[in-house]
């Protein structure tokens, strides 16, 4: 009974580190993504990445963390899991590397062609991992074809259903609304402005594509809890996009901070117990007991879980207190900007 509860307490925990990578990551994801848009020169790209620069390593521990502890605690739903979806998950590493790249090395060379090769990277990564993981998710969630030896029989094109692209637009739009909303309380001018009225645009597009795929999931595999986070998601969205409306930047991120919080919890409750749902036959599906790793395992995880994941939290949390303060053009030195543009 021990080890049963405690597979549950992992279950929860993984959940968490997926709703707080998704919630983090989220954001600077939608912030590479709308360089192009809303950036009107070489000043304005520097404030916008210079928003994220100081904290996205910081937001891809959860990832880690969250694919480790998978590993550990549930190891038949990481080898069913990265063994079946290698081909996506390989594609996100990609897309991981070259935005990350683009952090490291677009200030390093002084040409126009340089700096636009690795916002390129910088955009097209943000937006193959947001795509993907939101098609990867959706899939997990509504289950896919698993065999009695707990291995998936399908391929790329079984992921790519209608449900599983759905899943990936909808990501894709809540990621972008998520960082016009950072975007627009991390800097100030006219910038600023400009991604709080976008903000609002694509929120309700958000809104329209987020309610259509949240109910097709309720309706295929929901449970009361799920109902409820899907519910206060919406709502938070609409509150989100309503704040931005008004100008209350902070307001607005926190609804979308919360939206993507509650879409991914909603997700995790929709799947318990389940961890991959079997559409071949619901008795080949890994659940929370059989994919879990042995009790004992489980309770020294938990225990360095205890001491560890505090530190993790206030470590982050000091990062994003110390960067709180607005940037704007006026914060980009004038020699760097002349060696840009030279």
């Amino acid at each position: 009974m021990f080890g049963l509860e405690l597979t549950t307490v992992w279950f929860v925990l993984i959940a968490v580190l997926w709703i707080g990578y998704f919630a983090l990551e989220g954001f600077d994801f939608g912030v590479g993504m709308l360089v192009p848009v809303l950036a009107r020169d070489e000043t304005e790209r520097r404030v916008m990445i210079n928003t994220v620069g100081p904290v996205w390593d910081g937001n891809e521990v959860w990832l880690l963390v969250a694919g480790g502890a998978t590993f550990a605690a549930f190891p038949e739903w990481y080898a069913t899991l990265f063994s079946g979806f290698y081909l996506p998950l390989l594609l996100i590493i990609v897309a991981l590397i070259l935005r990350n790249l683009s952090f490291e090395y677009r200030h390093k060379g002084e040409t126009a062609a340089w700096r636009a090769r690795w916002d390129a990277a910088l955009i097209g990564g943000s937006f193959a991992a947001a795509l993907l993981w939101g098609v990867a998710f959706a899939n997990i969630v509504a289950g896919v074809p698993i065999d009695a030896d707990k291995e998936f029989t399908g391929n790329l094109f079984t992921l790519l259903n209608p449900f599983g692209l759905l899943g990936g637009l909808v990501l894709v739009l809540l990621f972008l609304t998520h960082g016009a909303m950072f975007v627009a309380l991390k800097t100030d001018g006219e910038i600023r402005h400009r991604a709080r009225a976008l903000a609002v645009r694509i929120g309700l597009a958000a809104a329209v594509a987020a309610v259509a795929f949240l109910v097709w999931t309720q309706v295929q595999t929901g449970s009361v809890g799920s109902a409820v986070a899907f519910v206060v998601a919406a709502v938070c969205l609409l509150a989100g996009i309503g704040a931005a409306a008004a100008g209350r930047e902070g307001w607005a991120f926190l609804g979308t901070f919360l939206t993507v919080a509650l879409a991914v919890g909603g997700l995790f409750l929709a799947l318990f117990p389940d961890v991959m749902p079997s559409t071949t036959d619901a008795a080949y599906s890994l659940t929370t007991t059989n994919a879990a790793a042995t009790p004992y395992t489980l309770e020294i995880m938990t225990w360095v879980a205890v001491v560890f994941t505090p530190i993790v939290i206030g470590y982050q949390t000091w990062t994003y207190w110390v960067f709180r303060k607005r940037i704007s053009t006026h914060h980009i030195p004038t020699a760097d900007l002349a060696a840009a543009r030279g």
